[in-house]
């Protein structure tokens, strides 16, 4: 059974992970018959963001004691999860992408990524296995890798798309259900809620999203055996 990592940053969309797109992530796998390793690094986040209000909150959040919130309790800090234990690794959206996991919501193309998140994916790329990045989650791969010109999608936000092209990657606009495949680098993307009005269309993309990292892992595998 392929395990696939599922990289969480707290829990919520305004200072975590989008929980829509993190539950129909884990929906999606399990429907391929395979398994999802949750994990999140144990670092606090950014920022609290009161959902109901939509104000900060003058406390502090771990991001993986929040995401475990998610994950049923099944989930274990990045640092001990080895990239050459699972098959490919896909990033949900939310804010965390952006504020916790990168600081590309306060600095944009000249963000940063959290050091144990760009070693981890840095591997898991080295290892060539298949990273989806969903929503604004691409941010984060933009910055590791646009040096390889990667492919990918956020939807046909013209702001963030310029942003990420300004990190090296190629940005190609999307719809909703749609999905950019670089099937040379092994990166897989889709808007989620960049673009959705509701859970349905999320899941339209996530799906697909999913069926193309099952399909890229099989077509890696054939090659390397």
């Amino acid at each position: 059974m392929y395990k696939i990592g599922v990289l969480l940053s707290g829990c919520g969309v305004m200072d975590g992970s989008e929980v829509h797109e993190a539950v129909i992530t884990l929906l999606a796998i399990d429907r391929e018959g395979m398994e999802a390793v949750c994990m999140a690094p144990n670092k606090d986040q950014s920022q609290v963001i009161n959902h109901l209000t939509n104000q900060p909150q003058n406390e502090k959040r771990n991001m993986l004691l929040e995401s475990a919130r998610i994950a049923r309790g099944k989930i274990k800090d990045i640092k001990d999860v080895k990239p050459s234990d699972i098959d490919a690794v896909i990033l949900p959206g939310g804010f965390g992408a952006a504020c916790n996991l990168s600081t590309f919501a306060s600095l944009g193309s000249n963000a940063k990524v959290l050091p144990e998140v760009e070693s981890f994916l840095k591997e898991v790329h080295r290892l060539k296995k298949p990273i989806g990045a969903i929503c604004i989650a691409p941010n984060v791969i933009a910055k590791i890798f646009g040096s390889e010109k990667i492919e990918v999608t956020v939807g046909n936000d013209e702001q963030t798309a310029k942003k990420i092209e300004a990190m090296g990657a190629k940005h190609i606009n999307k719809k909703v259900d749609e999905v950019v495949v670089d099937e040379k680098n092994l990166f897989v993307t889709t808007p989620a809620y960049m673009l959705a009005k509701g859970p349905a269309e999320v899941e339209a993309g996530i799906s697909k999203l999913v069926k193309e990292v099952h399909a890229l892992i099989k077509l890696k595998n054939k090659i390397t055996v």
